[in-house]
């Protein structure tokens, strides 16, 4: 089946990001540092209250910013700003990396573009998230208007650090309400 095939390439793809322990939030060793920091990913929606059903009310991230952006930015209202847009930004464990950004152009109207056949093409963006219960969360993300699942949460087992043991890790795979695909994990063995 074809969705099994994709579900199979993918998870191998992203064996590399998915065994990579857990970052922490203490910055790298000064000696290690590059010069720059990558701090948010910003995705441009259709309806941001749709998107935020998506990933602060399914998936559990937490929004530390929602505001309007007008130009020129004094313009008090939609209709009195030349460009207006919302933007909101959600953070998972850490509020300096792994931030989400959401987009809603506002005005003037930008039109859309349909992504959903375009999945695991160049061009195309994949974000992964580790969540403490995969099950639950896919199944609160599947059940958001807009939203389809890709592949049902399943168990990958992949060969160990060393390569004495084994890593299960439960993977599934679901496209946000606007095409974006989502990996939602579940690390099921430690990563030592």
């Amino acid at each position: 089946m074809l969705i099994e095939r994709v579900r199979q390439a993918f998870c191998a793809a992203l064996l590399l990001i998915v065994l990579t322990p857990a970052a922490s939030a203490a910055p790298v060793a000064e000696a290690d540092r590059v010069p720059l920091d990558l701090r948010r990913t910003t995705l441009v929606v259709s309806d941001i209250d749709r998107s935020l059903a998506f990933y602060r009310d399914a998936l559990g991230m937490v929004v530390t910013y929602d505001n309007l952006i007008f130009t020129p930015r004094d313009a008090g209202s939609v209709e009195a700003a030349e460009r207006a847009s919302r933007l909101v930004f959600l953070r998972a464990n850490d509020d300096f990396i792994g931030v989400l950004g959401l987009i809603q152009y506002l005005k003037p109207d930008r039109g859309s573009v349909d992504i959903r056949d375009k999945t695991f093409h160049t061009g195309t963006a994949i974000l992964v998230v580790n969540h403490e219960n995969a099950r639950s969360a896919f199944e609160r993300a599947r059940a958001v208007e807009g939203s389809q699942a890709m592949w049902e949460p399943a168990e990958t087992v992949y060969p160990s650090y060393d390569g004495t043991g084994k890593i299960r890790v439960l993977t599934s795979g679901i496209q946000d309400p606007d095409g974006f695909v989502v990996e939602i994990n579940e690390l099921l063995d430690a990563l030592d």
